[in-house]
């Protein structure tokens, strides 16, 4: 068919068919953004092109749909961060009790008592805790106190000394030490400014004290290696008759 010819149901008096096929497009492009309204905009094929329909295109921004959350429990829904383990509040790490209160009522509890009624506490004056202090019990010692000590103790003093008096020693220095770095703590808190020197000058002497003392038992250490390997070996020393081992055995048996 061609321009010039006319449409041969024109001329036999049907309808054209054109008008309806509109019809049928425009309804269903009436229907088209109702349909992309309820999916959320997921419809965006089924639109025809923007230069053709610029009006049925939906807007970039979204409107908010109201939306329920999946619980209908009104407990769920004003607290979603609930915590719903039935184990947990009894940790003792993070210093929580358990949800369910208990009673306590089936023992007394006790009642504060004012400090004016309290009865004092006797102490013990030769505590051994009174150790660590100086002898007037103050947390800051004079420095005339901690001036006055003599020498430390020298090697071949300490050589002649038992294990007992060695470890005495040591837990005496052991104790001054402490109380020294503790006075010394208490005195750089209040900002005293005085006693510093003082000390540790008595510092020094007792460490050179612990020093030695060190020095002494690690003599002994080798020593008693020394002795204990020459007698795997055989060694045998002679005894203060200056008798072998064998013959003073064998005298010991004919008496």
């Amino acid at each position: 068919m061609t321009r010039d010819q006319p449409c041969r149901l024109c001329e036999k008096g049907h309808q054209s068919p054109i008008p309806t096929v509109l019809g049928k497009a425009i309804t269903i492009m009436q229907q088209v953004p109702r349909i992309a309204s309820r999916l959320r905009g997921l419809a965006m094929a089924e639109l025809p092109p923007t230069y053709l329909a610029p009006s049925l295109q939906p807007s970039v921004t979204l409107s908010a749909i109201q939306s329920s959350s999946f619980s209908s429990t009104a407990s769920v829904g004003a607290n979603p961060r609930r915590d719903k383990s039935k184990n947990r509040g009894v940790s003792a790490i993070n210093r929580t009790g358990p949800r369910t209160p208990f009673t306590v009522s089936r023992w007394p509890l006790p009642k504060p008592v004012s400090p004016e009624d309290m009865k004092p506490r006797e102490t013990n004056p030769n505590h051994g805790l009174w150790g660590f202090f100086p002898p007037n019990r103050e947390a800051l010692p004079t420095p005339a106190y901690d001036n006055a000590h003599g020498r430390p103790w020298g090697i071949q003093e300490l050589r002649e000394k038992s294990w007992e008096d060695l470890h005495a020693l040591w837990h005496v220095c052991v104790r001054e030490r402490n109380r020294i770095i503790t006075s010394d703590l208490e005195r750089e808190r209040l900002q005293a400014g005085y006693g510093q020197f003082e000390s540790q000058e008595r510092d020094k002497v007792i460490r050179s004290t612990m020093k030695n003392i060190k020095h002494v038992l690690r003599e002994r250490w080798y020593a008693w290696e020394d002795a204990s390997r020459m007698y795997k070996r055989g060694y045998r020393p002679e005894n203060f008759y200056g008798l072998d081992d064998a013959e003073f055995e064998q005298e010991g048996k004919e008496q």
